[in-house]
């Protein structure tokens, strides 16, 4: 009997990440199949692909950065769309692009001699905050698209030198991802 309790544990563990992850992308390709109304299943897909990438060329030419610069402009611009628009192009731009935010990963000392928590710097310069001496630590948490910013002095952090995206498994997965 414990050996079929182990066994179903084991089939468990395996299957149901699996089943997740595939029942999740067969999801987000029947709704982008239903929004774009194709009737070949997973062109939604490449629609969608091939769509970012023709946007991707087209801001590497003159007219088509001053045509993004101006939906840029006009979107941040208006009210409520303003501050919808501005949190997803900081996300996405966190992860992704010349600038990225979560490229310094940190372990931050909590209380001295205290526990430890890993984050990433957000911002070196607090000289806006009167808080020359501190910097701006990011923590995600674990199995969520949250996190919180906390304040520390610059004395209580120490750079992490591991690739930011193992350090943000890491933390992401509740400490069971090993980088």
């Amino acid at each position: 009997m414990k050996y079929l309790i182990n066994c179903f544990l084991k089939g468990l563990l395996l299957f149901v990440p699996a089943a997740l992850t595939v029942f999740t992308v067969v999801w987000v390709f029947t709704k982008l199949d239903s929004l774009l109304k194709l009737p070949v299943p997973g062109l939604g897909l490449v629609v969608t692909v091939v769509f970012i990438t023709v946007i991707g060329f087209l801001t590497s030419s003159f007219v088509g950065r001053k045509l993004f610069s101006l939906v840029d402009s006009l979107l941040a611009k208006l009210p409520i769309v303003k501050m919808l628009y501005s949190a997803f192009k900081d996300f996405i731009g966190a992860f992704a692009g010349e600038n990225k935010s979560f490229d310094k990963p940190a372990l931050v000392e909590l209380t001295p001699g205290g526990p430890k928590a890993l984050g990433f710097i957000t911002k070196e310069s607090l000289d806006f905050l009167s808080l020359s001496d501190h910097v701006a630590v990011y923590f995600p948490q674990s199995y969520n698209f949250a996190g919180s910013v906390l304040i520390f002095p610059s004395q209580q952090i120490t750079a992490v030198e591991v690739d930011s995206a193992d350090v943000m498994k890491f933390i992401v997965s509740g400490g069971v991802s090993g980088i």
